[in-house]
């Protein structure tokens, strides 16, 4: 299956990245390579952009796409990485970074990842490093019932997620959990049927928990934040892309925190944290995708685009 993803608010990203042409770039999440084309079609000759996945066939799709760049780095890691990325590249600050934290269409539609609930013999893999790391089959065959209620409250903010999770320990003490279809069986089975007619597919809110809690993808968002700050150089950009109010919320609460210079409890007498604004807000208000985008790529409809611009 080829490598394809629809990149989201192109235009916009471009816009709060205000790509300078002599500028060191980061795409942290280059996925298909769309937001770095954007950024490539902006760079002079003397611009360098960083091509940043932990997916490795997103990474080899990009290789692809931009051979014959000679201006172009790619790295397979984690974006919570990037100051030892840049720090094994030798470079110190950079003039902008971007991360689209959500999941790539590719991943999606590939039934090898095992991200969809539609793909009923899917494996229940779920893993963007297939290289490393737990699977989502090894999340519900062996969790014991609390973490699998917690993860699935916590992370898929599911209301069903005690039935869910009691039914799926029930359900592999005599079949233990191998594909797609194995889990939403359950998932269905667990949600009143006036419910999922109201919300759309049971499984949905499941299959995201998993997929967070496999690739830990809110375990250090906030240090990777505050890290790709430190990075950037005076007026450099940092622009990030959400898709669910739990990552969206670290993200806000990090460029609040970067643009205040007190960040003490309201009940201190005074200040004694010490902390200094190192940002302020491109917009006061997150982006959206535009009517026409979200109804050509029905998967941008919960996209959110907040930038920050460094002091």
């Amino acid at each position: 299956m080829k490598f394809s993803h629809n990149p989201i608010m192109v235009a916009e990203c471009m816009d709060a990245l205000d790509v300078k042409q002599d500028g060191i770039y980061v795409d942290c999440t280059a996925g298909g390579g769309g937001h770095s084309q954007a950024i490539l079609d902006r760079l002079g000759p003397n611009g360098r952009l960083i091509d940043i996945d932990r997916d490795i066939e997103a990474l080899n799709a990009c290789k692809q796409r931009f051979e014959g760049k000679s201006n172009v780095t790619f790295v397979k890691s984690n974006y919570k990485d990037i100051c030892r990325v840049l720090d094994d590249l030798g470079i110190d600050k950079v003039d902008g970074i971007m991360a689209d934290l959500g999941i790539s269409s590719y991943q999606i539609d590939n039934p090898e990842r095992g991200f969809s609930y539609m793909e009923s013999t899917a494996p229940l893999d779920m893993r963007m490093d297939q290289s490393v790391g737990i699977t989502a089959k090894d999340v519900v065959n062996t969790y014991d019932e609390r973490s699998l209620f917690e993860i699935l409250k916590d992370y898929g903010e599911e209301e069903f997620a005690r039935v869910i999770a009691s039914n799926i320990v029930k359900q592999r003490q005599t079949k233990p959990f191998e594909t797609c279809g194995d889990l939403v069986e359950v998932t269905d089975k667990s949600i009143p049927a006036a419910v999922k007619r109201k919300r759309g597919h049971s499984a949905k809110k499941t299959f995201q928990a998993l997929r967070i809690e496999v690739n830990k993808e809110l375990d250090g968002l906030d240090k990777a934040l505050r890290d790709m700050v430190s990075r950037l150089n005076p007026n450099g950009r940092l622009v990030i892309l959400t898709f669910h109010s739990l990552e969206d919320r670290i993200v806000k609460r990090c460029f609040n925190d970067c643009q205040t210079d007190c960040i003490c409890p309201p009940s201190a007498p005074i200040c004694v944290c010490n902390h200094r604004a190192v940002g302020k807000l491109v917009n006061k208000k997150p982006i959206v995708p535009s009517a026409e985008e979200q109804q050509q790529n029905s998967r941008s409809c919960s996209c959110k685009l907040r930038a920050l611009q460094k002091l």
